[in-house]
């Protein structure tokens, strides 16, 4: 990994909340990735499964935790199973996880090599009521690749079909939601490399260079700043192609006059940033698109602030929408009649602003959270309207990401990016 050794403190809280969620007399077990094989010889880079990280702080392959707070060991009511490594792994594919380096990353003492695996889950399955599988529950998941997790539950639940099952994630839905202040350090890092992407290509951007080479440019800063990638696939979208709200091709010249829509986001130690801005090709608005961003932003501003304790999902759309509403009635893109005649299920304003306005954010760019319960303090989210006008041939999104406090407005973790009509100006053109 290129990230600074993170504290184990994190960790051991984190495992210590887990437990104390979990049932009486009962055992949960949480599994690395897959490495994914492309073809011949080739495989996509490791990407450790979030859950696991949270509670261990372990990001390579072939790993596996087992938690069992009433075991009458003490040894094992925390335990890491890895990949045994040698000399001949270190020198073909590079250092992997000792013992001794597994207790300094996770804080866990009782770390056995995979092979030990059968032998003492069997004494542990003997000694526990009822396992903890973990599932994908996430409100947008839709897998259709099986994963390293659903074997192991396959084979713990063959193997051991007497044992009550219970389900991991509704626990680290709301765990994960609610952010430490070394998780939030590390999306401020992640955010701040962010920053650097942005500044560079702000400097780089003039008519007729290419979405890709702008991309390009971000993903120059993210590595020079310990980073390993994106943390998500980038979209550069110059002129009518920003009206796409997933568009990630990135293959079209930015023309003089074109906005570009950038959401672009770098990780930091599988922490996500996810920021979108929105720039001139020449280096300055026309007065139709300054109207329609500063619109966009104004409806940005006063989103953040309904970020509070206590806020519902839904009413914080509602609200949001009513907001959009009086700007796009201003910008003449809406009329009275038609917010008159509305279709509550799809109000006027869905036709130039038809997604949501903010998401979880955190190891995972749609991170955990349970929607359908009141927000809280150190919960981080985007905050992202946009306008898309196909037939005046762009689209405009702004999105921060934000900490909501114990009072007050909510924390912004890019504020220091800039985001102004007459400061992204005079950057582009000093």
């Amino acid at each position: 990994m290129k990230y600074h050794l993170i504290s184990n403190t994190l960790f051991i809280k984190n495992r210590k909340h887990f437990m104390s969620k979990m049932k009486p007399n009962s055992l949960a077990v949480f599994n690395s990735n897959d490495i994914y094989p492309i073809s011949a010889d080739s495989a996509m880079p490791f990407e450790q499964h979030r859950d696991i990280f949270y509670l261990s702080g372990v990001d390579q392959e072939e790993s596996i935790l087992v938690l069992f707070p009433d075991c009458s060991k003490e040894k094992h009511r925390e335990i890491l199973f890895l990949k045994e490594t040698n000399e001949h792994i270190a020198v073909w594919e590079g250092e992997k996880l000792t013992k001794e380096a597994a207790l300094k990353t996770s804080g866990i003492k009782t770390v056995y090599w995979l092979q030990d695996l059968e032998k003492v889950m069997f004494e542990l399955m003997t000694q526990c009521d009822t396992v903890y599988i973990n599932t994908n529950e996430h409100y947008r998941a839709s897998v259709e690749t099986e994963t390293r997790e659903d074997r192991f539950t396959k084979w713990l639940k063959d193997k051991y079909p007497a044992h009550s099952v219970a389900k991991s994630n509704p626990i680290l839905q709301r765990l994960r939601s609610v952010k430490d202040a070394i998780e939030i350090d590390l999306l401020q890092t992640a955010c701040d490399i962010t920053e650097k992407g942005f500044r560079r290509v702000l400097d780089f951007v003039k008519p007729d260079v290419w979405e890709f080479e702008i991309e390009a440019e971000y993903m120059h800063e993210f590595l020079r700043n310990r980073s390993k990638k994106f943390a998500y696939t980038p979209i550069v979208a110059s002129g009518n192609n920003a009206n796409v709200l997933h568009y990630i091709e990135n293959n079209q010249q930015c023309k003089a006059g074109d906005l570009i829509l950038m959401d672009v986001g770098a990780e930091y130690a599988n922490y996500s940033s996810d920021m979108t801005r929105t720039i001139p090709a020449s280096g300055t608005f026309t007065k139709r698109q300054k109207e329609v961003y500063n619109a966009v932003n104004r409806v940005k501003d006063e989103a953040t602030k309904l970020l509070v304790p206590g806020t519902l999902w839904e009413a914080y759309h509602v609200e949001v929408g009513e907001l959009m509403t009086s700007e796009l009635l201003g910008l003449g893109l809406i009329d009275k009649a038609d917010v008159k005649n509305e279709n509550p299920e799809w109000p006027a304003y869905k036709k130039y602003f038809m997604h949501g306005t903010s998401h979880h954010m955190g190891l995972d760019t749609h991170d955990y959270g349970i929607l359908s319960e009141p927000m809280q303090a150190s919960n981080v989210f985007t905050v992202e309207p946009g306008i898309y006008i196909p037939e005046e041939g762009f689209g405009i999104r702004l999105e921060d990401d934000v900490v909501i406090q114990k009072s007050g407005e909510p924390f912004n973790l890019m504020r220091n990016i800039p985001i102004e009509v007459e400061e992204i100006e005079e950057l582009m053109n000093s």
